[in-house]
């Protein structure tokens, strides 16, 4: 393609040294993925900077260089008179926009819907594409467990684990609307908010969920991630927001001037959409839900009262699509399990299995709630600490799961350059002494799952907890290929030997 640099709207450029117009192959961030006429994007990141891979660029055939520091601009452009250098004042800014432009703005032909909060992303934003597709209208998925066109799993490899970078967004924008997909529900980190990840696009729904402490070995203050977050619904047509949420909720509704969807478990709070009187049955939920004085009986074949609320969301996120709410209640009996969230496997012997990978305080404190509403003999459950998050939100977990099972299995999940031990020891420092439940310990996931069923009997509820994300755990910067049901299922076939 063809790219007039001087005519991209928004790119923050300050120079050009070289030919003011390139014909562009591809977009890479990473030296490595460089080939004949790619732009190259110095991205300075946590851990490196771009600008030191500029020569490896050059020599694998990049035509366009991009970056901040016009020192060394200058010195590479002095050396390659004949290739384009753009200096900017924002690389990643610079790369949503010259992406945007490159992928000839398919984000046009999509109805976004962004999902943001501390926990319920995932599963809202699920519920959202689940729901959108079961109402005629295509929808694809960017987020924790993957990217999905409206069709099946698109094999694409992630540069992050929730939020892609830009130019991976706009590649898959593009992806979708060339397979007919009309709309694209993903989830937005605070990480990706603050890193720019989704700057220029215009979100046709944002949604909140809830905010709670997490994240701090990036933000530090939980002002700087609550300023994150809002920086969607700045960027927004219309939002919902959750009125139970007294952590976001008024600060949202303090910047927002579109049209608003509000909900809540609250009959008294006023919000447009009240879901309530929530009960768990044998296969699933089932809760009342009132939308302009209309209350309806609404039956999911989901666990965990919590996921009414992340329902409720997505219906609103459809209703603001222009989809009745006859329409969406029509669909609600074919709505499927979100993979890994409060996802429930049958066992042998009458014993189930949750897998939720709840991976901070507030989430393990509900999800356990959740499952004691369950029939069980025993509950077993699966706690971890993150190697590559907070330590200090080690022992909360430990805390939140005190007293709600019979057996805690504590573990580490992602131990990344840390001592698997030592994650483990954090984690445990939170519990009361002497502890209110058998504690076993496993320095790997693997081995905390089997531990959990090693341990369960006849009719037991195992809850596997926490935050195994991508099919992997990562370990000293390699991704290991991890299944918690392949696990389980390995170890149930090996019993029937």
């Amino acid at each position: 393609m063809n790219v007039k640099f001087d005519e991209i709207p928004q790119l923050p450029l300050l120079s050009i040294s070289g030919p003011r117009a390139r014909d562009i192959t591809s977009i890479v961030y990473n030296s490595v993925d460089t080939e004949e006429g790619s732009a190259f994007f110095c991205v300075t990141g946590e851990n490196t900077d771009g600008h030191l891979y500029i020569q490896e660029a050059i020599d694998k055939g990049a035509g366009t260089i991009i970056g901040t520091n016009k020192d060394i601009l200058d010195k590479f452009f002095s050396l390659y008179p004949q290739l384009t250098f753009l200096h900017v004042e924002d690389s990643r800014t610079a790369l949503a926009h010259i992406s945007i432009y490159f992928y000839k703005n398919a984000q046009d032909r999509l109805i976004k819907v962004g999902v943001t909060g501390t926990n319920g992303k995932t599963t809202t934003a699920t519920y959202v594409y689940n729901l959108f597709n079961r109402l005629g209208l295509p929808c694809g998925f960017l987020g924790t467990t993957g990217i999905w066109s409206s069709k099946s799993k698109l094999d694409y490899r992630k540069s992050t684990p929730t939020t892609p970078i830009s130019s991976d967004i706009h590649n898959v924008f593009s992806q979708l609307a060339a397979q007919g997909d009309l709309a694209a529900s993903m989830e937005v980190s605070s990480i990706a908010l603050d890193q720019k990840r989704v700057e220029g696009i215009v979100f046709d729904v944002a949604i909140h969920t809830n905010i709670s402490e997490e994240h701090m070995e990036y933000h530090k203050t939980f002002e700087h991630y609550l300023h994150s977050k809002l920086a969607l619904f700045r960027q927004a047509k219309s939002a919902v927001v959750n009125l139970d949420d007294a952590g976001m909720s008024k600060e949202i509704l303090e910047v927002v001037q579109y049209p608003v969807l509000t909900y809540s478990a609250d009959i008294a709070s006023g919000a447009d959409l009240i879901w309530q009187n929530c009960r768990t049955l044998d296969d699933g939920l089932a809760f009342e839900l009132i939308y302009e004085g209309v209350k309806r009986p609404v039956e999911v074949p989901l666990f965990g009262e919590y996921n009414a609320g992340n329902l409720t969301a997505a219906i609103a996120a459809a209703l603001l699509a222009g989809k009745s709410f006859e329409e969406i209640l029509s669909v609600m009996a074919d709505m499927p399990q979100v993979e890994g969230r409060f996802q429930v496997l049958a066992g042998p012997e009458g014993r189930k299995i949750i897998l939720d990978y709840a991976h901070t305080p507030v989430a393990i404190d509900l999800v356990l709630r959740e499952a004691r509403k369950l029939p069980y003999r025993r509950l077993i459950a699966l706690v971890a600490g993150i190697g590559i998050r907070d330590f200090a939100k080690m022992p909360k977990m430990a805390r939140a799961a005190e007293g709600k099972a019979d057996m805690i299995v504590v573990t580490v999940d992602h131990p990344g350059y840390n001592d698997p031990d030592d994650v483990v020891d954090e984690v445990i420092k939170g519990f009361t002494i002497p502890y209110k439940q058998e504690v076993r310990r496993a320095a790997s996931r693997r081995g905390a799952v089997l531990e959990a069923l090693k341990a369960s009997g006849p009719e037991d509820l195992i809850v596997l907890s926490s935050g195994c994300i991508n099919g992997s755990q990562i370990v000293k910067g390699e991704y290991i290929p991890h299944s918690d049901e392949e696990i389980i299922e390995e170890y149930f076939l090996q019993q029937n030997l």
